[in-house]
């Protein structure tokens, strides 16, 4: 497969003023592009070493600026438009350093960083209103109100939330932003889904990659096929796919920035993820479901495990997952039947409780969902939906 992807964008300086340009996803997974200023000089003139020695400088002056990638997935949530990605500021002398990031698209700004992800949650000049609002009168409660939500009943979760912090608050959603959650998440709290039925991890991982199999076939060898793990978490599945090197580029998108952060973590801390040899190129990527930050038709297969249920705009997220999807693309999800949540799902009252209050959306049935799927634009006859154990359903589409 050919890989032209690249993201992080470093500049390493060598002592004898030569400069190396290496784009640091690819170099874990191909041999890097170098490009190296100065020639040795064999003329013996003093006039010709000065030549030389102007010849280097202008050329380094000409590649410590900001180097611009055009990605060919990546793209404003809002417009569509395509984004170019940009290193703002060069990290000289160290590969360690984290790079800030410029992404932007004709219409907006966004960011991210080397050593975290690149949020295309929202523009910057958004993101800067809601940071100068940040000191109105319902925002400590509001931080409060986030960190402590693991603590707080389910059923008093969506009442604090339109009573208090005027809607912002989403418990589905905002319940895994909290730092407490991400650290639990493989710590014990994704274990437990084995009760209502998941075949764990490793199993579920292979599930998906089996059915991945015959759209990545049939990609051609002079592209790079592109696999997404949708509310990807703290990586679990992100990094299984990625270690499969089945796959040109994984995306790990997640909405919460405490589960991007705790997925970096554990990718930084993996050897093989770490490696130059890794064939596969892997970024985290913080998104809204809703409204995701790619080009139409630009993803040949995409997961979701024990996800749907978070999903406060399900309507919105079928949709969004079918568009990014190219024909003959694929779908393989895991979520829960209501019935493993009929004790929450009581507290809640979900029969006058809006689905942005509940604590979960409650699949009634494997109907509703093959019904959620085909409004989203899947032909009905291309879903498989079957149900292991007592509440685990595991959905398979294709476009």
């Amino acid at each position: 497969m050919k890989k032209f992807h690249a993201v992080s964008l470093l500049w390493m300086a060598t002592l004898d003023g030569a400069l190396a340009f290496v784009p640091h996803s690819m170099s874990h997974h191909m041999n890097p592009l170098v490009v190296v200023l100065g020639a040795e000089s064999t003329a013996s003139t003093d006039s010709t070493k000065a030549d030389a020695l102007k010849t280097q400088k202008r050329k380094l002056l000409e590649l410590i600026g900001p180097r611009t990638y055009k990605d060919p997935v990546l793209a404003d949530p809002i417009t569509k438009e395509g984004v170019e990605i940009s290193a703002s500021k060069p990290a000289l002398g160290s590969s360690n350093t984290p790079v800030p990031f410029q992404i932007r698209s004709p219409s907006n700004t966004f960011r991210g960083s080397s050593d975290t992800y690149l949020d295309l949650l929202e523009p910057v000049e958004e993101s800067n209103k809601k940071d100068n609002s940040s000191s109105s009168s319902s925002s400590p409660f509001s931080a409060f109100l986030q960190q402590a939500i693991p603590y707080i009943p389910p059923n008093l979760r969506g009442r604090l939330s339109s009573s208090l912090t005027d809607g912002d608050f989403i418990p589905m959603r905002d319940l895994f932003t909290n730092p407490a959650v991400s650290f639990a998440y493989e710590r014990g709290w994704r274990q437990n889904f084995a009760t209502a039925g998941f075949p764990g991890p490793d199993t579920e991982a292979q599930m998906a990659m089996d059915y991945f199999a015959p759209v990545v076939a049939r990609v051609p060898d002079d592209e790079q096929s592109v696999v997404v793990d949708m509310s990807c978490a703290t990586g679990l599945f992100t990094r299984r796919f990625a270690l499969s090197e089945k796959y040109g580029r994984v995306l790990g998108c997640d909405y919460s920035p405490s589960m991007l952060t705790e997925a970096r973590r554990r990718i930084d801390t993996d050897a093989k993820l770490s490696s130059k040899d890794l064939k596969t190129s892997l970024d985290l990527v913080r998104l809204d479901v809703g409204r995701i930050p790619m080009r139409n038709e630009t993803v040949d297969c995409l997961h979701a495990g024990a996800a749907m249920h978070c999903w406060p705009d399900l309507d919105a997220a079928a949709s969004e997952i079918y568009r990014v999807l190219k024909p003959g693309g694929r779908y393989f999800a895991t979520t829960f039947l209501s019935g493993y949540f009929a004790t929450m799902s009581a507290m809640d009252g979900q029969a006058n409780t809006p689905p942005s209050q509940q604590a979960f959306q409650y699949f009634e049935s494997t109907e509703t969902l093959r019904e959620l799927l085909v409004h989203g634009g899947f032909d009905r006859e291309k879903i498989m939906i079957e149900v292991l154990g007592a509440a685990c359903v595991v959905i398979r589409a294709e476009k």
